[in-house]
């Protein structure tokens, strides 16, 4: 692999380009961690690639290894784990709340207590996740319950 990096003070906007003999999972992986810098996931839906907002992302599932997306309307998987997920996600209200979801706490409606310091979320698409006590107490701080 060969990168090359161009300044030029003229530029108005930033230019990737990637040229490969034939596009890889490597390479599409690389570009859309590239698309998710600009807030957008990339997903997947019956053999369709699929650019979603991140703000259209209510939660992320993570199920035999794979990872499904979940939107309002729509299901969607992605070829990153879910610490892949995390890591990029972050930054933008994304926190992990068990070892198999990440949720988007823009769309958290309710929380209830559970037993052994457990928490039950309820989102904005009516799903009710729960929190492992690993994480109950984090994600109170960020949502400013405590």
């Amino acid at each position: 692999m060969k990168i090359e990096i161009f300044v030029d003070e003229k530029a108005t906007d930033l230019n990737i380009s990637v040229t490969c003999k034939q596009l890889t999972p490597d390479i599409e992986k690389i570009l859309a961690t590239l698309r998710m810098m600009n807030h957008q996931l990339v997903a997947k839906k019956n053999d369709e690639t699929h650019l979603l907002d991140i703000s259209q992302v209510i939660y992320i599932e993570s199920v035999d290894r794979k990872c499904f997306i979940y939107t309002s309307e729509e299901i969607y998987e992605s070829d990153f784990r879910l610490y892949e997920l995390e890591q990029q996600l972050e930054e933008y209200g994304f926190f992990r709340v068990s070892k198999s979801f990440l949720i988007h706490l823009q769309n958290v409606q309710s929380l209830k207590a559970e037993i052994n310091r457990k928490l039950r979320i309820i989102m904005s698409n009516g799903e009710q996740i729960i929190a492992s006590r690993q994480y109950a107490d984090e994600l109170k701080k960020r949502l400013g319950v405590i």
